[in-house]
């Protein structure tokens, strides 16, 4: 039986299908232009190669991707110099474009004018590496407030990677985007709580990206945070005296710092020889009439400050010893006690460096003085002693004699009761 028409068609004879692929795979090994795509940093160079088979002399075009005819067989055909031909030989053509922008991005085409038209695209793609990030303030830092900091990268492609670090820590913070055309902006916001002691912190805001190769651009920021000032005078060292000279110096600290410092006497005015140069007060030849509170003030926008000083000026006394005559002792009446030798002295205070004390000393007469109580006390303790011995002895007596009339009762009624003649005589040991 011989095949039918459908059959024809659904298996074609074994012949046919052979030379179908033996003329694809010609075609693909005689293709006759190949063109590689190129990625390159903005404002740098960029190569565009296109290979060429087989060649023979044929028209060669190069376009760019506006479809603008850039070279014609070698030869320059659109004014830009930025494009040059470098390399035209039977088998590569190189052009190379300078100064590269993102503008000059996509596809460009090598054509070969044969019998046919063959064309290949090379496509350019343009990286954009962000500059270094800036920071923007929103509002002025203030004692007890926030503040808000937004890291801004304007133009990368693709989009830049930001991060706020402090102390080697990310402070995290709200990221946002806009397209730009062929670049990308990117920003990142944070707000943070300030005091007195932030005021100079050191944070900053990296940027990172593909093109940096690992590296990171880095905008370092230092916090300015305003605040109320503070006052404080540092006083002279040792005690003031009449004539010499004072210098009272004000420490002042605030942000911003207050530019004038005022100097006033609680109650008064300030001493005519007072002088007073920025945050300095200087009085010559002191007085006791300089005595009195003196204020150092200092204010900014934020608030106002002050502190005082009590000054206390002494007398220009020196330590004088002085030793009066010691006059010689007079005959007096035996019932007065003779006038003894006196030393004065005269020293200072030492808890009132004014005031002036004098003191007399009778040292002779005190020791002798001293001595005789002594005699006294000790003549009133043998006089004690004795009389005490004394009753002591005539109470044992008493009792003895009471105790022996006891014991010879006999003997006393004998002697009341009068001697019997007839019982004899008797005798008795009393």
């Amino acid at each position: 039986m011989r095949p039918g028409p459908r059959s024809l068609l659904a298996a074609p004879p074994p012949g046919l299908a052979l030379c179908a692929a033996l003329l694809l795979s010609l075609d693909l090994r005689c293709q006759a232009v190949q063109a590689e795509n190129v990625t390159v940093l903005e404002g740098g160079t960029a190569q565009i190669s296109c290979k060429l088979q087989n060649y023979d002399g044929s028209i060669v075009v190069i376009q760019n991707p506006r479809r603008q005819t850039l070279f014609f067989n070698g030869t320059r055909a659109l004014k830009d110099d930025r494009f040059q031909m470098v390399l035209f030989t039977p088998r590569l053509v190189r052009i190379t474009l300078r100064n590269v922008s993102v503008w000059d991005e996509g596809g460009y085409f090598c054509q070969l004018y044969t019998d046919d038209t063959h064309h290949q695209v090379a496509t350019l793609s343009v990286i954009v590496p962000p500059e270094v990030p800036t920071v923007e303030v929103k509002s002025q830092a203030v004692e007890g407030g926030e503040v808000e900091l937004t890291c801004l990268s304007p133009r990368s492609k693709p989009p830049t990677t930001l991060r706020w670090m402090r102390d080697r820590r990310e402070i995290p913070g709200v990221v946002s985007q806009q397209d730009n055309g062929k670049t990308v902006s990117v920003s990142n916001t944070i707000r943070i709580p300030v005091e007195r002691r932030d005021n100079g912190a050191a944070i900053s805001c990296e940027a990172s990206h593909p093109a940096l190769n690992g590296q990171r651009k880095v905008r370092h920021y230092r916090l300015d945070v305003h605040f109320a000032p503070t006052v404080r005078i540092v006083p002279p060292p040792g005690i003031l005296r009449e004539g010499d000279s004072l210098t009272l110096t004000c420490s002042v600290s605030g942000n911003p710092v207050p530019r004038n410092v005022q100097w006033s006497r609680v109650n008064d005015t300030l001493p005519e020889r007072a002088e007073t140069s920025d945050s300095t007060l200087t009085i010559s030849r002191l007085s006791q009439s300089h005595n009195g509170t003196y204020l150092c003030q200092a204010h900014n926008n934020y608030g106002r400050a002050a502190d005082h000083y009590m000054l206390l000026v002494y007398e220009n006394v020196s330590l004088v010893e002085s030793v009066k005559d010691v006059s010689v002792p007079r005959m007096v009446p035996p019932t007065s006690h003779p006038t003894s030798p006196t030393l004065s002295s005269t020293f200072l205070d030492p808890e009132d460096p004014g005031a002036v004390v004098e003191t007399q000393s009778a040292v002779p007469y005190a020791v002798i003085g001293g001595i005789l109580a002594l005699l006294v006390f000790a003549v009133i303790c043998v006089l004690i002693v004795t009389i005490w011995c004394s009753v002591r002895q005539k109470g044992s007596y008493l009792t003895h004699e009471a105790s022996g009339l006891d014991e010879h009762g006999e003997v006393q009624e004998a002697f009341l009761n009068g001697n019997d003649s007839r019982e004899g005589k008797k005798e008795y040991l009393l």
